[in-house]
């Protein structure tokens, strides 16, 4: 059969927030001749609208996708003949479009996190297990061209073997605010950050990918409960550590804060013959705007001054100087990871093509990568550390 003759998958996206415009946007544009973009499922006839608006904007004549309410997602794959089904809900809801959708016959691209708990995460791959279809997790970190680049410096052996890594993460005031005002900051919502936000960060597959034999024997941290910083109604913490230990013996000391002057992160390897230190500055500062409403201020990012944006890897071999890498900066979000994940999700690597540093995350990555955040948010509720083994869901 000629190449143009080839039926195009029938797509669903279900849950139709702001992140959820990264896929509409590429089906309904760049993959628009492989798949065909043929539901719209959430609980808010508005925001279904809203990216109707936004592709008719973007692509004249195109008519719009059909939209249903949450309570309609079977009829829709059944009246749509869905092949394929986008989930990028709240996150504890998750598992409710994916089971569906894998009964129903359908493979599944989820955002990350897959879930928020072990439990779910085992009715997902049991569900995946007897359907014989596939889940796909949205890992867009695995995909940075600076992350790759690690990656591909660990794999070689340019440090040889991994002892230690060491990772800091910072929010700035205003992308940290954002997740205590909305949805997120509920952690029967969201897991909380460390496991919304630190999913990226834990995921095996990615830079803690030096360490192979994951996830580890034991991980804990302490959090002294602070709910005045947080305020009513928040159950999340905005200022995390954690200490993992891996099988291998290596370690990892994590360190999450959600109110920090900068937006970035710092990541350490080290490792028998040196070390690979990673910096990524987002924003330099946070700048307040005040209302001309006179109304209390609020906070916009303001990336500026020379060193904005800067992004800077060295390898430091033992009785060598310093070596930077430069490894261009991808186009798009998180630093060209989605541009890249998107091809990789919904553009030509076939099922077991080339995938040198695996950056394909299945069901069980996103089970996983579960396994440390999970710890740490028992650990902060207890004190004490965790075994992890009692958690894994793979």
């Amino acid at each position: 059969m000629p190449e143009s003759a080839v039926p195009r998958r029938r797509c669903a996206v279900v849950g139709l927030g702001a992140r959820a415009q990264l896929f509409t946007e590429a089906l309904a544009g760049p993959y628009a001749d492989r798949i065909e973009l043929a539901g719209f499922c959430d609980v808010n006839t508005h925001r279904m609208a809203v990216h109707n608006d936004w592709i008719a904007a973007d692509h004249p004549g195109q008519p719009p996708v059909p939209a249903y309410a949450a309570e309609d997602f079977d009829e829709m794959l059944r009246r749509e003949r869905i092949d394929l089904v986008v989930v990028s809900t709240v996150d504890h809801l998750h598992d409710r479009y994916i089971v569906r959708a894998l009964e129903a016959g359908c493979d599944v691209v989820t955002e990350k996190p897959m879930t928020t708990s072990a439990d779910r995460a085992r009715r997902i791959l049991d569900t995946e297990r007897r359907t014989g279809r596939e889940v796909r997790v949205a890992f867009n970190y695995r995909y940075n061209p600076v992350h790759s680049a690690v990656c591909e410096l660990l794999a070689g052996g340019e440090i040889g073997d991994i002892g230690s890594v060491h990772f800091e993460w910072l929010l700035d005031l205003r992308h940290g605010a954002d997740y205590f005002r909305r949805w997120h900051r509920n952690k029967s919502n969201s897991g909380g950050l460390m496991v919304h936000k630190a999913t990226h960060h834990f995921d095996p597959g990615r830079l803690v990918r030096a360490d192979r034999p994951l996830p580890g024997r034991g991980g804990g941290g302490r959090l002294p409960p602070r709910p005045e910083r947080v305020g009513p109604g928040v159950s999340i913490e905005d200022d995390m550590a954690v200490l993992v230990r891996y099988a291998s013996g290596a370690t990892l000391t994590y360190h999450l804060t959600a109110y920090a002057p900068w937006e970035g992160y710092r990541i350490a390897f080290n490792g028998s013959e040196g070390r690979v230190e990673l910096l990524v500055e987002e924003s330099t500062w946070t700048r307040p705007d005040v209302r001309t409403d006179g109304a209390s201020p609020v906070m916009h990012g303001a990336a500026v001054g020379d060193e904005a944006g800067r992004t800077q890897l060295l390898v430091r071999r033992f009785w060598e100087e310093p070596r930077e890498v430069k490894v261009p900066t991808g186009e798009g979000g998180h630093g060209g990871g989605d541009v890249c994940m998107l091809a990789d999700l919904f553009g030509e690597r076939s099922p077991g093509g080339s995938d040198p540093l695996g950056r394909a995350a299945d069901a069980r990555d996103g089970a996983r990568s579960l396994v440390t955040g999970l710890a740490a948010n028992e650990s902060f509720a207890t004190g004490l550390p965790v075994d992890v083994r009692g958690l894994r869901a793979a």
